[in-house]
């Protein structure tokens, strides 16, 4: 059995009130840790294949961005995938949002190493058939149970027209599903390059209490910023009925001992000396199935453990209760002053930007730690 905290990009030492120190040891990247305690959601990732995609590598790096979405997804969410240019379409061959099994995400990995880029940028197409997919997956009872959908929307280009017709479509389908079925629909846009839309995409993330995140040509960030949601999400599970939130992941092969069925519990780690509390890392334990088959006299592969599994993983959906400072916090967190949606005037966002101890880096010590036990999911 093993236990570790992972690192979620924070630093390993904090100002708190006092410099307190955590002790935080790394055995994968901080994005797959933050899976197993988001909650469980229903995502859909937006993609602009347009022509200028082709640009400084931008559609490869999208490719790596959206699979590494799908690959931290669990058997508790629901997904879907939209790519976009002048025309747009769901990919995968479905028309709502599916659950993330291990072989339904394989699928639409493979669906995204397929795209090609080419032609002019529509929003409008793009945001039509993302709703239309929302919009069947609610007909048909389909969605993880929880009543918040996000949409991540990436895009290098500008709209070629109808600006304000994008805004008032949006503002009209998330209305009408907010009233007509209690869900809020958060939408998270991504900029990428020097010559991306910033106005309409940061319209966009701030009216439905999203976040907008531009990203650089000549940095890898895009990978970490269209997995940001899940400290949002993350921030939901931190108190009241969630603090006790534990999820369990889909059983796996282990990486070592080889053909090794197993499974990993994991729960965030806060520090609740502040309001809202900080979101220090994950805490997680990696098991074999073996003690589990023996007791409920199942197979660890079979669809009544996975759905045992599911019911663990979705017993509580995040919660999330954020002051308009806090979400600008957040904002400020991943793109800086030019993300913030202009709600708060403050500069100090407690419980969101935790304050650096002074002549301390940003990195933990002991990084390579765990180097020796790796653990794949």
């Amino acid at each position: 059995m093993e236990f570790t905290i992972q690192d979620v990009g924070l630093g390993s030492l904090l100002r708190l009130g006092e410099c307190l120190m955590y002790h935080i040891s790394v055995y994968i990247n901080y994005v797959n840790s933050l899976q197993y305690t988001s909650g469980p959601k229903d995502v859909v990732l937006v993609l602009d294949v347009s022509g200028s995609m082709e640009n400084y590598g931008r559609l490869e790096l999208a490719k790596r961005a959206a699979i590494t979405v799908i690959e931290t997804l669990t058997v508790a969410d629901r997904v879907a995938i939209v790519a976009f240019s002048e025309e747009a379409r769901q990919i995968g061959g479905y028309d709502s949002l599916i659950r993330t099994t291990y072989e339904n995400k394989q699928l639409l990995i493979h669906a995204i190493d397929e795209l090609t880029s080419d032609g002019p940028t529509n929003f409008m197409a793009a945001f039509e058939v993302a709703f239309d997919a929302i919009d069947n997956t609610i007909k048909k009872e389909a969605s993880s149970g929880c009543n918040n959908i996000a949409i991540l929307f990436m895009t290098d280009g500008k709209i070629s027209s109808g600006q304000f017709d994008v805004i008032e479509l949006v503002n009209s389908y998330t209305n009408h599903i907010a009233t007509e079925h209690g869900m809020d629909t958060t939408i998270f846009t991504f900029s990428l390059g020097e010559t991306a839309d910033h106005e309409v995409t940061k319209s966009l993330a701030c009216s439905t209490g999203g976040i907008w995140t531009p990203v650089s040509d000549y940095t890898d960030d895009l990978i970490d910023a269209m997995s940001s949601y899940y400290k949002l999400y993350t921030l939901g599970l931190g108190e009241g009925s969630n603090e006790d939130f534990a999820a369990w992941v889909e059983p796996y092969e282990f990486h070592n001992p080889k053909g090794k069925i197993g499974t990993t519990i994991s729960a965030p780690a806060f520090d609740r000396s502040v309001n809202p509390p900080i979101f220090i890392g994950v805490v997680g334990i990696d098991m074999y199935m073996d003690a589990l088959e023996e007791v409920l006299l199942e197979d660890a592969m079979s669809s009544t453990m996975l759905q045992r599994f599911v019911m663990l993983s979705t017993a509580r959906c995040p919660d999330i209760q954020l002051s308009e400072c806090e979400l600008d916090g957040l904002r400020f967190s991943g793109g800086g002053e030019e993300a913030k949606c202009g709600v708060c005037n403050s500069t100090s966002y407690t419980g969101i930007v935790p304050e650096q101890c002074e002549m301390m880096g940003d990195y933990p010590k002991n990084l390579w730690e765990n180097t020796e036990s790796e653990c794949f999911f």
